[in-house]
């Protein structure tokens, strides 16, 4: 909930739903098409799941030669979403800082892309 209240509880089976998957990110480019501030992003997810496309707003905390060779978690089985002329195949995870923009979730060391998160 964006207004930080506690969502309904839900049972493990709901949770399994959700494959977040850790991949590398190998190119990064301004999307000055979207709205706000935002790059486009490929990431890296391993042999199983391969390279998939991604918009997020990170301009604030991250740039581009910051951004390539990190790992990140992404949600990788939601439908692909149209922004503008780009279609986003991942949602990337974050939390907000103080000030609402978004700080990444990464993995504490270098895991192999694809792992599922559990």
């Amino acid at each position: 909930m964006k207004d930080g209240g506690v969502m309904p509880q839900i049972n493990f089976e709901d949770f399994s739903k959700i494959d977040v998957r850790v991949g590398t990110i190998t190119a990064v480019e301004m999307f000055p098409e979207a709205r706000k501030p935002a790059f486009r992003l490929e990431i890296d997810f391993g042999p199983e799941i391969g390279m998939r496309k991604s918009s997020a707003q990170l301009t604030r905390h991250y740039s581009t030669d910051v951004l390539v060779g990190r790992q990140v978690a992404c949600v990788v089985n939601f439908p692909p979403r149209q922004i503008g002329p780009f279609r986003s195949e991942v949602l990337m995870l974050g939390f907000p800082d103080e000030q609402g923009e978004v700080v990444l979730v990464t993995a504490e060391r270098k895991v192999p892309n694809g792992g599922r998160l559990y």
